[in-house]
């Protein structure tokens, strides 16, 4: 017999936003609904900032623990990140599982990753988040159960000390530090094709634009999270250019900073592209927002001013009329609408003309120096105490940008 999805009840505490608040909690509940859990009910408190003892006021938890059983939740989800003493006083007065929004989605990539990698980035992120929470009461996370929440590096190392937690975080450190340096091997060893990345909100539909652009078979999955691990394949150009083009990990508001931190391997991809393509779903109606949601996750990894293109997808679900207000190309990479243009436009913006050009950097700016080996041809190089020079071959758009950051 199939076991019963889990029954949530999302709770937010904070000041109410209008159209920003229904945002939020429209994509917490599709969060709860991509870890497997039916969304029993939501409750919102209006208040300038969550209470710091119980995150809601405490007349109002004993209210919601009545809700909650009334509407047959075994599980609260807290809209924003908890402390420890948010998390045990929800516990205590709702006798309820309590996952926070950060645990959540923690708890879909443990569901979603397949690689190795992919695993041990998940456990990472897991425990760097379970350990200030181990710190403060190593009794608490011994009470986690299985369902949602407690998924990833499993029950026994929830019971594990801070010693050993500690010792797992860096071993795990040094396997992804390896493959961080596999990762920088394997872009010298393909430096003469241009790299180009996917990026843009969860489910916006990267991956079947993906399959679309390099006719690799078939699409992506309709849910949160559908890629995890990166997926790099070769893309062929009008006028016989080629390029590599990586599907990456979506991303959400706020994305959690143990994610950022944990997948920093998979997310430098897109920081050393020569491009974006920036997908947003043209259907969702807040659009706009999940751009800009984007573009500060861009910004947080060092990416926001790397060259992009718009890519607004999933046009076919538009409405007549609806496709002209759109600021950027426009495709369905399902139905294969507008996808040859859009390899055209890759193509013409990645013939920009190279030139030769010579920098001196400064040791202190090694960011700089990995930006020119990321995007140009070392011609020559030498260093002394100081700085480094270097003679590259690099896009004409890549050198003023450098120029500008030195000269800055």
């Amino acid at each position: 017999m199939p076991e019963l999805p889990e029954r949530a009840l999302v709770v937010y505490a904070g000041p109410r936003r209008g159209a920003d608040l229904s945002f939020y909690l429209e994509e917490l509940r599709g969060l709860c609904e991509a870890a497997g859990a039916e969304v029993a009910g939501e409750i919102v408190q209006n208040l300038p900032q969550p209470d710091p003892r119980g995150y809601l006021g405490s007349g109002r938890l004993v209210e919601v623990a009545q809700d909650a059983a009334e509407l047959g939740a075994t599980l609260l989800v807290a809209a924003h990140a908890l402390s420890s003493r948010q998390e045990r006083e929800l516990e205590r007065v709702t006798q309820l599982k309590i996952v926070d929004r950060t645990a959540l989605i923690l708890d879909i990539f443990a569901q979603r990753a397949l690689s190795q990698e992919g695993k041990l980035q998940v456990e990472l992120a897991q425990l760097s988040y379970l350990l200030p929470r181990l710190r403060r009461s190593a009794g608490s996370l011994s009470r986690l159960g299985g369902g949602i929440g407690t998924r990833g590096p499993g029950e026994s190392k929830l019971e594990t000390d801070r010693r050993r937690l500690r010792q797992r975080i860096a071993e795990i450190e040094r396997r992804l530090g390896a493959v961080e340096r596999q990762r920088a091997v394997s872009r010298q060893e393909r430096h003469d094709l241009p790299r180009i990345a996917l990026v843009g909100y969860t489910n916006a539909g990267k991956s079947t634009l993906l399959h679309a652009l390099t006719q690799g078979g078939s699409g992506g999955e309709d849910r949160l999270f559908a890629t995890l691990d990166p997926l790099t394949r070769r893309l062929r150009l009008p006028g016989r250019q080629e390029a590599l083009l990586t599907d990456t990990v979506g991303f959400v508001q706020d994305l959690p900073t143990e994610l950022v931190a944990a997948f920093r391997a998979t997310l430098e991809e897109t920081v050393f592209a020569d491009l974006l393509l920036h997908v947003v779903d043209a259907s969702h109606p807040e659009w706009a927002r999940q751009m800009d949601a984007v573009q500060a996750t861009l910004g947080a990894i060092g990416a926001g001013d790397l060259p992009q293109i718009e890519v607004f997808n999933k046009v076919d679900r538009l409405k007549p009329g609806g496709v002209t207000e759109l600021p950027g190309l426009q495709v369905s990479a399902l139905a294969g609408t507008g996808v040859a243009e859009l390899a055209a436009a890759i193509a013409e913006r990645l013939s920009q003309p190279r030139v030769v050009r010579s920098f001196t950097i400064p040791l202190s700016r090694g960011d700089i120096l990995a930006q020119v080996r990321a995007h140009g041809e070392i011609l020559a190089e030498e260093a002394d105490d100081t700085v480094v020079r270097v003679e590259t071959l690099i896009d004409q758009a890549w050198a003023g940008r450098i120029a500008a950051e030195l000269h800055g």
